[in-house]
Parts: structure tokens; sequence; C-alpha cells
């Protein structure tokens, strides 16, 4: 079975203000240490949410698709085709 596809989905939600949220990733990665490692590189908030459908989800303040798809395929931790990319 192939495994779940991780998903990188930007929202708008006021104004100009947008948010990235990170949906699907492996039980086994260290969400805090990738939260925390994005927020500072980025210099963006973010916290992490459970979501019963889709378990705990990075969400980050800003439009940081591409920032965060080239830090999961540059870092091995996914390949470019496990990944999709929603919004904008």
């Amino acid at each position: 079975m192939d495994p779940k596809p991780v998903t990188i989905q930007v929202q708008k939600r006021s104004g100009s203000k947008y948010h990235t949220s990170i949906i699907g990733l492996a039980t086994d990665l260290d969400l805090e240490k990738i939260m925390a490692y994005l927020k500072k590189k980025y210099k963006c908030n973010g916290f992490i949410s459970n979501d019963l459908r889709s378990g705990e989800v990075i969400t980050l303040t800003g439009d940081q698709k591409e920032n965060v798809y080239r830090f999961l395929v540059s870092q091995q931790i996914y390949k470019k085709e496990e990944i999709l990319t929603r919004g904008l």
C-alpha cells in the first residue's frame, strides 16, 4: 500500500493574511522539532493542533508553502511525489 501523501495547504485568513497547514505528517516524526526549526528559519509563528481526521497538523502564519516543500524534500523527509500542495 502506498504511504498517504503529506499535504501543504495555504488558506487566506483576512485581508492579506494567510496561514499554511502541513497535514498528514508521519507519526514517528518529531513535530515539535520540525515546527521549531521552521518558525526560526522563516521567522513566523506556528502551533500544532490535533484534528480527528488528519491527526496532528502543523500550522504556520503566512504563505510558507514553498519553504515547507523545499524543507521536506531537502531534508529527505519526503520525496517530491509524496507531497501535495493546495491553495494559492
